[in-house]
């Protein structure tokens, strides 16, 4: 397992677990903030709304694809370093942003930006699972997960609000201003921890992409695919089916929000005391959400309830879900805490085009179906994955003997 290095286990976590929580609030609220400014961005450098979508695309595609080849790259490299240098770089890629002259520069800084996201929370997992005991992992996992659950419920609306009175760029240098602060804090409270894999690059993929990490992967695929089916088309779903607008859309949305930021924190403890099961139940509580939402869309009491629900579980499987690939992967875990990230971001992109397929044949209460039948069908997978073990230690030591793991 990762772990603090001697000369630095008696300081307490906190500060250093508070340093990686502001840096993922930060990367959280960059991350979305740009879907309130699409407009703005393609009225000021005059693209169509639909091309100034492509800057979410091309973020995601960051976190799934360049997040893990950073990670490889940068695998024999101490972990405090690269928390250091990935979010140095998260600062300079969101400053280009600001300054950008035309598309193509925000286009390419969004792109190096989400491929550095990707980098830093997989590292930021690993040290901040590297600070606690063993069996405060899942709350560790929590808190660096809970900085982008909060920027949903907190940065992102405000951020927007700011944009829309001062431009587009403005968000964008608040963030630059925000991650300079989170680099500071992480410089001055991040302690150097131990590398947790052993081996070559080679032979941790092996580990991290073994098919029982996969599995799991694929379980986290399908239960975001299956949320943002739906989640992608709330407001209008709200709109039309359940018959709210103006401050009581607001209200609607702010609620789930909050819902999701507590449910981080409530994830991170159930995944302490057993990841699987949590997984079963998160599962579980969206399949029934996604049905009073199909089935009682018109209330509004009963939407609220659901859409209160949905935000506990919906994000507060992440941490369990983290925990699970970083106990299955073994050696293989610094190079897999990426890849959680690249599964979920799929899952929302592909499960973003399901729904809105759904959309346009029936409106936006067959989206909330379409993602009631992926929860649904997901359920099997779910609970069969939860009765993987991790391979037996001694093969996983044959299999990297002879190399000495990466410290910091």
């Amino acid at each position: 397992m990762t772990s603090v290095l001697p000369e630095v286990r008696r300081r307490r976590p906190g500060p250093a677990l508070a340093a990686l929580f502001l840096a993922t609030f930060v990367m959280g609220s960059a991350e979305l903030i740009v879907v309130g400014l699409l407009k703005l961005v393609a009225d000021d450098l005059s693209v169509s709304v639909d091309t100034a979508g492509t800057l979410v695309t091309a973020y995601a595609l960051g976190i799934c694809v360049g997040g893990p080849l950073l990670t490889a790259l940068t695998i024999r490299i101490r972990r405090r370093t690269v928390v250091w240098t990935s979010l140095a770089g998260y600062v300079a890629g969101n400053l280009l942003a600001a300054l950008a002259p035309g598309f193509g520069t925000l286009l390419a800084a969004r792109a190096v930006t989400g491929a550095l996201q990707g980098l830093f929370l997989g590292t930021a997992f690993t040290v901040a699972a590297a600070l606690v005991p063993p069996e405060r992992t899942g709350r560790a996992i929590s808190v660096v997960f809970g900085g982008i659950a909060v920027s949903t419920a907190l940065g992102v609306p405000l951020g927007t609000l700011a944009a829309q009175h001062l431009g587009w760029r403005a968000a964008f240098t608040a963030v630059v201003v925000l991650g300079a602060l989170a680099l500071l804090a992480a410089v001055v409270w991040v302690p150097p921890v131990d590398g947790s894999g052993t081996g070559g690059l080679w032979a941790r993929s092996r580990h991290a992409l073994a098919p029982r990490v996969l599995a799991v992967l694929g379980v986290g695929f399908l239960l975001l695919g299956g949320q943002f089916a739906g989640f992608t088309y709330i407001t209008p779903f709200l709109e039309d089916v359940t018959g709210v607008s103006g401050t009581w859309l607001t209200v609607f949305l702010f609620a789930y929000g909050a819902a999701t930021a507590v449910g981080t924190f409530v994830g991170g403890w159930a995944a302490d005391r057993d990841a699987a099961r949590a997984l079963v139940g998160a599962n579980v509580a969206l399949v029934v959400a996604l049905a009073v939402l199909h089935v009682a869309g018109s209330s509004r009491t009963l939407v609220a309830l659901a859409l209160v629900l949905w935000g506990v579980v919906g994000f507060g499987l992440v941490p369990s879900l983290q925990y699970r690939v970083g106990l299955l992967a073994g050696p293989g875990r610094d190079l897999a805490a990426t890849l959680p990230a690249s599964a979920v971001n799929a899952g929302i992109a592909v499960g973003a085009v399901a729904g809105g397929a759904a959309v346009s044949h029936g409106g936006a209460r067959d989206a909330m179906l379409t993602g009631l039948l992926v929860c649904v069908a997901a359920l099997p997978a779910t609970w069969a994955s939860g009765r993987l073990r991790p391979a037996a230690s001694g093969r996983q030591s044959v299999e990297v003997a002879g190399e000495a793991p990466s410290q910091d």
